[in-house]
Formats: C-alpha cells, sequence, structure tokens
C-alpha cells in the first residue's frame, strides 16, 4: 500500500517507523512526525493520546509486522526455498537499500531498543513483541524446509540477530561488507539444519 492510500493515522505510524529508523526516537519529532506524514499537527493528539510514547510503540510494532510478513515475499522470491537462501533474501533487501540510496536508515526496532530499553517499558516491551513478530514467521519457514522444530526457534533468533548486528556494522563502516559476510557465512550451516526433504 502506497503511503497516500494510507488514512492519516496510518501515515504517522508509518512516517514514525521510517524517522525513528533514521534518526533514532529521541530526534523523532511529532512535528516532524506530522510533517513527514502530511497530516494536521493537530490530529496526532486525536489519534495518540498517550503522545509520543504511543506512537513509537506502535510504529514499533508496525515494523516488526512488516518484517515477518516479508519472510512469504522472500520465499516466493525462491525457486526452490531453503534456509540459506531466505537468509539470503533477507540480507538482500539491506544490501540492495545501501547500495541504492546510502546507509542513513536501520531497523526501527533495533533504534527504539537501543534508546528507549532501558528507559521506557512500554517501548521495550514493544520492541520484544516486533522481534517475536518478525521471529514467528521465520521459524514456521524454517520448520517447512524441514528444519527440526526444536531447532528452528534457535536458528531464526540466530538468523535476526546476525542481520541487525550486519546492519549495524554496515551502516558504521559505510560498507555493506558484513551483510554480504553474514550471508555468505551463515547460509551453509542453515541448509545443513534441513534433515528431511519436502
Amino acid at each position: 500500500m502506497a503511503v497516500s492510500e494510507r488514512g492519516p493515522r496510518e501515515r504517522m505510524v508509518f512516517s514514525a517507523a521510517q524517522l525513528i529508523r533514521r534518526d533514532g526516537v529521541a530526534a523523532t519529532g511529532m512535528r516532524e512526525v506530522a510533517a513527514h506524514a502530511s497530516a494536521p499537527r493537530g490530529s496526532l493528539q486525536h489519534y495518540f493520546p498517550g503522545g509520543k510514547e504511543q506512537l513509537v510503540n506502535e510504529a514499533v510494532g508496525w515494523a516488526g509486522r512488516y518484517a515477518g510478513n516479508r519472510v512469504a515475499r522472500f520465499l516466493a522470491a525462491l525457486d526452490e526455498p531453503t534456509p540459506g537462501g531466505l537468509f539470503a533474501q533477507m540480507v538482500r533487501q539491506w544490501t540492495d537499500e545501501y547500495e541504492a540510496v546510502g546507509f542513513a536508515g536501520g531497523c526501527p526496532v533495533a533504534a527504539a531498543t537501543v534508546d528507549c530499553a532501558q528507559s521506557t517499558q512500554s517501548t521495550r516491551e514493544a520492541a520484544s513483541d516486533a522481534f517475536a513478530a518478525w521471529t514467528g514467521p521465520v521459524t514456521r519457514a524454517l520448520v517447512d524446509m524441514g528444519v527440526p522444530r526444536e531447532r528452528a526457534g534457535g536458528l531464526a533468533t540466530l538468523m535476526i540477530s546476525a542481520l541487525e548486528g550486519a546492519i549495524l556494522m554496515a551502516r558504521a563502516e559505510r560498507n555493506v561488507r558484513a551483510l554480504t559476510t553474514v550471508a555468505r557465512e551463515l547460509g551453509p550451516m542453515l541448509d545443513a539444519a534441513v534433515t528431511r526433504a519436502d
């Protein structure tokens, strides 16, 4: 759904996620969100009576659902789905972005965790839920590809953790090296976890 097709509330949640992924929570102001969303400033209080904390938490939740929903699209792009192929697609989303537009953006869930995990319990919980909304679909995809259920959750956590760390390193280095490295190194290990053919 294009930004213009969203209502003002949805546009503000989306815009908050985009600004948080670029600037972090502390530097993302409510006025900037309203301007980015082309929404009237007065609508912020109407849609988000809990203020910035509510908006941040909803943006983090949106980001987790977005990442989880992307798993099916990544799998559909593969001729033959494999765990390593799925991880390569997850990484490619970021390498493509960084090579096309630069390294300004990161993961809004990670940004909110760094900025708020210690100071704002509701945001820490929203980030935890967002990671779960992402880990769940990855886990299910791994099981569907033949990874034993008892290993799939741990490998999904490894995939997401490695990706998040590589995103941070790529932004620091202004280079996709860390991303391509984790895809290359983890791919064979992930594929080796398959114990049954579909």
